[in-house]
């Protein structure tokens, strides 16, 4: 048996643009935890055209909820991600159950920050190593 195989992954991997600031949520009985939203852009040529035309592309954004639990990856989040900044996280998918107000159970999908969020400022960096 291999001991370094890997048996399952769950990893993500979005660069894109926060959508609103940071909040700090502390439930209860449980560690705080950071949240906000980013969006990526998918773009694609419509067509079988290989020349550029206008109206040959399209576009969609996906909107992301990003939670981070990892004490100080989640106070640095906190303090310095803000609305509209480029940024890059790597983490995992996670898909939750909570009840709404009206007593109904709805299904969330988070994406659990791990070790890396890398800010606009360090981006061009890190993306080139």
């Amino acid at each position: 048996s291999c001991a370094h195989c890997i048996s399952a992954l769950n990893r993500v991997q979005l660069l894109g643009r926060v959508g609103q600031d940071p909040v700090m949520r502390q439930v209860e009985g449980k560690n705080p935890v950071t949240i906000f939203s980013m969006a990526t852009n998918e773009m694609w040529r419509s067509g079988e055209s290989e020349t550029y035309q206008m109206g040959d592309v399209s576009q969609k954004t996906t909107w992301h909820r990003i939670s981070v639990f990892r004490p100080g990856l989640r106070d640095v989040a906190y303090q310095y991600v803000k609305r509209g900044s480029r940024i890059f996280v790597e983490g995992k998918v996670d898909y939750g159950e909570y009840t709404d107000k009206n007593n109904v159970r709805r299904q969330a999908t988070t994406i659990i920050a791990g070790k890396k969020i890398v800010l606009e400022l360090f981006l061009f960096s890190f993306l080139s190593l």
